[in-house]
């Protein structure tokens, strides 16, 4: 299915402003609740663990099929992101009314059950993206995406970070569900949309997710997850204290790293979508690839040489732009990656893989760092990078995935 050019702005509009709604309260919620934990006197070991609101998003796919089996037609894609938008801004809307300090489990809890409800609504919304866009336009959707995560982090962490010092808790909640309820007028007014009709009904399953690892090929889509932001993870982990190291403050490493760093990824997540379009998936990913080679090898570099601030800032950018680029081509593969009738679970399945990989892989070269200095962080990095690049270049060549069976 093509999409008609008089529509196709406005459809990636729409799905733009849904992955702004999960981005946006993730970011706000992720910066402020350390901060006011700390002010709090809180310990570290506990602020540490107050990253545990973000969970849902990693365990996701365990109601994946679940919103498969309920969302055939568009309608049906609908009700489940109105809905579960709903229930998000009315979880965060009731936590206005505790008071942090006095309620911190209480507002926890509720945080939690918000994002498990946006988890939710992210499901939907990336199966909706992959029945809606054909081949071609799958990476500009995924654009939208990438941009819509971080144009959420500069409004959130940013924008409502310093409204909140301003007007308070108790206010800065109810402005946070407002927007969410805003964000979803363009889908209710958008009439562009279209699913195409599945040709045969498919029996979701819970085993499905499981299912996904049995498709013949797919060890090298799961390599290709694992391997190609496996360059950049580590560097994002430890960006922060790096820049500490260099001496910088923490209002300075907020707008270095904070806004600059996300305006640079949200312009690169743009173009990126369009490049991957232009040029194919695997040339892109190759061109990816190579860029991320060239920013780690960046990094090794500048941790060998005297702090200088207009290099920080390129390094920043380089950064950022390649986790934009580098995003896109990944949730396109994803898409490209997916069973009639399971568009959401296998979507959140690699999404979830992608983003444990780099966890895990950040610890380990966290540790690395602490024994290696920086310095053997970021050359262990470039390693990676060239393996991936190796790895695009020879083991995803002419890759196609072959569906397994539908009656599994």
């Amino acid at each position: 299915m093509k999409l008609q050019t008089k529509g196709q702005a406005f459809n990636l509009f729409t799905f733009f402003c849904l992955y702004i709604a999960q981005s946006i309260p993730l970011s706000f919620f992720s910066a402020e609740i350390p901060i006011l934990m700390r002010q709090e006197k809180f310990s570290l070991s506990a602020i540490a663990l107050s990253n545990l609101i973000r969970l849902p998003f990693l365990i996701k796919f365990v109601w994946s099929p679940f919103v498969d089996k309920y969302t055939r037609e568009l309608p049906n894609y609908k009700r489940f992101i109105l809905v579960s938008e709903l229930i998000y801004a009315i979880f965060i809307m009731i936590a206005a009314v505790f008071d942090f300090r006095q309620d911190f489990l209480t507002v926890i809890f509720l945080i939690m059950f918000a994002f498990i409800a946006s988890a939710t609504q992210v499901i939907a919304t990336d199966a909706l993206a992959a029945r809606s866009f054909d081949h071609q336009n799958k990476s500009m959707v995924n654009s939208m995406k990438s941009m819509g995560g971080f144009a959420g982090a500069i409004v959130g962490a940013g924008v409502l970070l310093l409204l909140f010092t301003k007007i308070g808790w108790h206010y800065i909640l109810p402005c946070l569900s407002l927007i969410l309820m805003l964000v979803l007028i363009p889908l209710l007014v958008n009439k562009n949309i279209k699913v195409e009709p599945r040709k045969k009904q498919v029996k979701v399953k819970k085993a499905d997710m499981i299912y996904f690892f049995t498709q013949k090929g797919i060890s090298k889509q799961i390599i290709f997850l694992i391997l190609y932001y496996a360059g950049l993870a580590g560097i994002f982990g430890m960006l922060k204290p790096f820049l500490v190291d260099c001496g910088y403050s923490m209002k300075q490493i907020g707008l270095m790293d904070g806004l600059f760093g996300s305006v640079c990824g949200l312009v690169a997540s743009f173009c990126g979508g369009h490049i991957i379009r232009k040029m194919g998936r695997h040339q892109a990913q190759m061109i990816f690839a190579a860029i991320i080679l060239i920013i780690t090898l960046y990094f090794v570099v500048l941790s060998y040489i005297p702090v200088c601030t207009p290099l920080i800032y390129l390094g920043i950018a380089l950064l950022w732009s390649g986790c934009g680029m580098a995003s896109i081509v990944v949730y396109t593969m994803a898409m490209d990656c997916v069973r009639p009738g399971r568009e959401g679970t296998d979507v959140t399945v690699q999404i979830v893989i992608m983003h444990a990989s780099g966890m895990i892989l950040t610890l380990l070269l966290g540790k690395l760092a602490d024994i290696s200095n920086y310095s053997g962080m970021f050359i262990a990095e470039s390693s990676l990078a060239l393996i991936s690049l190796l790895y695009v270049r020879f083991g995803m060549k002419n890759y196609r995935l072959k569906e397994i069976s539908q009656d599994k």
